[in-house]
């Protein structure tokens, strides 16, 4: 004979305070480690989506980064002489020679300082990121000392509005648009001009190159030939590529950082789950031994406590995946480790974090009550009635 699950049910309201805290604290371990999750794929979305898979980033070869790269005007002329390269509409090549470095400007909220990246770009860059577009004021005048900010950067940083001036590279530059770069990377970013920010920081040489392939194919093709021709030392990765290896470092520290506080705030989760299922056969010890009078099976005994359980933990996880949902309304800002320079992302709950969550709480609910079952099964008919 097999218990029926309503009876699990039942005996879960009927204890509905033990039953309510016990999820309660199993629901606050969910939530931590979905958050931790989520908080990793935010960072790992918000780089990704920074590029394209038919773009392809030149850089200097081992250089890691944008900031610390540097490639001549004469690589960089070969570089866009390469055949795979698209052509615009103009007949000239898709290809934007761009400068990037890093600066400091103050928090709205703290005044703290925090580094900013600051990319000198051209209006083929625009072009090569479709993503990114004005939606307050304009784009920069070519040859101006005219400047866009990102959305995450007006959000946070003081100074930055449309009129307003900062003050970097030894001159003033104007605001005169902001710009939404769709969640990416970009956002944490102020563009202008390439040729005045090379004049304005003194650079002779470009940080990096985007350009567009003709045929997303071609990029293997294109990669063995540039960093095989000895009058380079670039190296090519397609955009989306490169960037998601930005956030590796930082993504894989917050996940082991956070699987970590999860397992040790679950152990205190799973020993309340043990001790409210053992208080549970302690107070129904009686009814354990009718069961075992009526015919019902040691298996049966063990499998409905089981339930409870898990029941227990599929409710906990309910709730702290629902907590954690609300979590996507949060944006938070780091530095990256690759760049050491701000960077905005916002929680992101995937279906693959809701799977993870859920199976942590019932695993946690499993580990509570698989002694407390087991006990309850091995109770002896006539010393349970006699415990009555």
């Amino acid at each position: 004979m097999k218990i029926p699950f309503s009876y699990s049910l039942r005996n879960l309201w009927a204890r509905r305070l033990t039953t309510a805290l016990t999820a309660a604290g199993l629901a606050l371990v969910v939530f931590v480690f979905a958050t931790v999750l989520m908080l990793e794929q935010g960072l790992r979305s918000t780089l990704v989506a920074t590029g394209a898979y038919d773009n392809v980033l030149v850089i200097r070869r081992s250089a890691g980064t944008e900031v610390q790269s540097a490639i001549d005007r004469t690589q960089a002329g070969v570089v866009e002489s390469q055949p795979e390269v698209s052509l615009g509409v103009d007949g000239q090549p898709l290809v934007s020679k761009e400068v990037l470095v890093l600066i400091s400007l103050p928090k709205r909220a703290s005044g703290s300082p925090s580094n900013v990246v600051i990319r000198g770009a051209t209006e083929r860059g625009l072009v090569l990121r479709p993503q990114v577009h004005i939606t307050q004021g304009r784009i920069w005048r070519p040859g101006s000392s005219e400047i866009v900010v990102g959305r995450s950067i007006a959000e946070r940083f003081e100074g930055v509005a449309i009129g307003q001036q900062l003050r970097f590279g030894m001159r003033d530059w104007t605001v005169v648009g902001i710009f939404d770069a769709g969640k990416s990377g970009f956002d944490s970013e102020i563009w202008g001009d390439a040729d005045q920010m090379m004049q304005a920081f003194r650079r002779v040489n470009f940080s990096s190159m985007v350009m567009r392939l003709n045929d997303p194919t071609a990029f293997d093709a294109l990669k063995a030939r540039l960093e095989a021709d000895p009058r380079l030392t670039v190296e090519a990765k397609r955009e989306k590529v490169f960037y998601e290896e930005q956030s590796e470092a930082l993504a894989r520290f917050i996940r082991y950082l956070g699987i970590t506080l999860s397992i040790i705030f679950s152990v205190g989760a799973v020993i309340g789950a043990m001790i409210t299922m053992y208080a549970s056969v302690a107070a129904r010890t009686a009814e354990i031994g009718t069961l075992r009078a009526l015919g019902f099976q040691r298996s049966s005994i063990l499998s409905a406590f089981l339930t409870e359980a898990l029941l227990l933990g599929a409710v906990g996880g309910a709730i702290g995946v629902a907590m954690a949902s609300w979590m996507q309304l949060i944006t938070v800002s780091t530095v990256n480790w690759q760049s050491f320079s701000e960077l905005a992302f916002s929680f992101d709950l995937t279906p693959r974090i809701v799977t993870a969550a859920m199976a942590f709480a019932i695993g946690m609910g499993l580990l509570g009550g698989v002694l407390p079952a087991a006990q309850a099964a091995r109770m002896k008919i006539v010393d349970a009635l006699r415990a009555a």
